[in-house]
């Protein structure tokens, strides 16, 4: 009687050893175990397959930092922004191509409201992180959320090679200035008196540099019906503001010899000098302005 006790008692113990080395090595047998992504059923789980995803389905900002391909500096998440985004992080180099990868900016129905690309600071090709900066530009009439999609750069074009992270945010219309600009206009003005010019109205973004910012206006020409309205402007396409600065009421600005390429006749001169100075003219603290072309300022826009 005593050897049965024995025997049973070694049995028992020998059972509960087995199942002892079976939990803490193999886990919990009635359990769902996510393996590559899909979850599989581990013994006979009571409960029913969860329904959040596998740690490896997660989207890379909702896993732990440690773990994330990219981490975004600014914008954050539900953070109200204005145009033009300034993009900031840091991502693994395996997310760069020629040192870039494709950013966008979709709306709550999917649709693209712009895109552009980030560019890796320093050296790309490592797998830690490389920082990366980027300008994002977009237009919207009222404030409305939207996604900011950040996508690994796949040349192959294999889905396993494919990545993106996307990050809600606030889009908010920005904030514009009314500036004019002045063009010779021959109906308002129909002998073309040559330094006769007339003003249209330009909502631009709100910027310090509005100075600049009614040049470069300027440099378009007429847009949309202003030419149905006879406006049309002097300059040749194409010219570029290299510099320009304002000090004690006096405005210097510089242009590219673009401006007086094959310009002739006294004429079209006035118009252009009027065209600029006019423009300036508009902001109270320009009382004079000097214009130059690659620096110099004898000698141009000649008849």
């Amino acid at each position: 009687m005593n050897k049965n006790i024995v025997i049973m008692a070694i049995l028992l113990v020998a059972i509960v050893v087995v199942l002892g080395v079976r939990f803490f090595l193999g886990g919990n047998e009635d359990n769902w175990i996510c393996q590559n992504g899909v979850w599989i059923k581990h013994g006979n789980p009571s409960a029913s397959m969860p329904e959040e995803p596998c740690d490896d389905q997660k989207p890379d900002n909702e896993k732990p930092q440690e773990e994330q391909d990219v981490i975004l500096f600014s914008p954050k998440p539900n953070e109200t922004v204005s145009s033009p985004i300034l993009l900031q992080g840091k991502a693994r180099g395996s997310w760069f191509f020629e040192a870039s990868f494709p950013v966008s900016l979709v709306d709550s129905s999917n649709k693209e409201l712009a895109r552009s690309h980030v560019e890796a600071i320093g050296d790309w090709m490592t797998e830690d992180y490389v920082e990366f900066k980027g300008i994002l530009n977009f237009e919207v009439n009222v404030t409305t959320s939207a996604t900011l999609v950040l996508e690994k750069d796949n040349p192959s074009g294999l889905p396993e090679n494919a990545g993106k992270i996307e990050v809600s945010i606030i889009l908010s219309p920005a904030e514009v200035s009314v500036v004019k600009v002045f063009f010779n206009n021959d109906k308002l003005d129909p002998e073309f008196s040559c330094n006769k010019v007339f003003s249209v109205e330009r909502k631009i973004e709100k910027t310090a540099a509005v100075a600049r910012a009614a040049l470069e206006e300027l440099l378009k020409g007429p847009i949309g019906n202003e030419k149905d309205l006879g406006f049309f402007t002097s300059m040749n396409q194409g010219v570029k503001i290299q510099k320009l600065t304002i000090e004690n009421g006096v405005a210097k600005v510089d242009f590219d010899d673009q401006v007086e390429f094959q310009v002739g006749g006294s004429c079209r001169v006035s118009a252009i000098r009027a065209q600029i100075t006019e423009t300036l003219k508009q902001f109270s603290t320009v009382k004079d302005i000097v214009i130059s072309i690659d620096g110099r300022i004898e000698d141009i826009l000649q008849p």
